[in-house]
């Protein structure tokens, strides 16, 4: 039983010996950091499409972007009913590292939101083109439109409204 137990000691002393191997990092944090600005650099942007936010640390606002639009409503007063309105929302990157937009979206097919691809660099202006349809659409309309990007609060909504009048 002895044998045995002397036996267990030693490949438990063995495991745990690799295990602190294989653990061991030699990178240091400022050597780490400089690796990530430089990936945020690369053509890949959307590996820093991220979550800022976390829940053990405060905020920190050097490592989130901030968008802010010259308008956030656009009221295209009345038309008649089968026309397309065309709107461009133009924003600004007010924080301090690259914004990424990962989405636009509306609540329906009548609005259809087109936005850039590429990062946006701090101080970098950018559009969001909006299409409403209004086939089929009569009376008073408003239409939100929901960005996602790597900011906080992550979603930013813009408004297209106007009254479509029936044919």
């Amino acid at each position: 039983m002895s044998k045995i137990i002397c036996e267990m000691k030693k490949w438990i002393f063995i495991f745990f010996s690799m295990a602190l191997l294989f653990s061991c990092n030699e990178t240091s944090t400022s050597e780490t950091s400089e690796r990530v600005v430089e990936e945020i650099q690369a053509e890949d942007v959307a590996n820093i499409i991220r979550n800022p936010v976390s829940a053990v640390e405060p905020l920190n606002p050097d490592f989130i972007p901030e968008i802010t639009f010259e308008e956030t409503t656009f009221d295209f007063g009345t038309i008649k009913e089968g026309k397309k309105v065309t709107h461009i929302f133009k924003f600004t990157n007010t924080g301090k590292t690259p914004l990424l937009i990962g989405d636009t979206r509306s609540t329906c097919g009548c609005t259809v939101p087109s936005f850039p691809k590429e990062q946006i660099k701090p101080g970098g202006k950018g559009e969001i083109k909006v299409i409403f349809n209004s086939t089929n659409k009569h009376g008073k309309q408003t239409k939100p439109i929901t960005i996602s990007a790597n900011t906080y609060p992550r979603d930013k909504t813009l408004y297209i409204k106007g009254f479509v009048e029936k044919k």
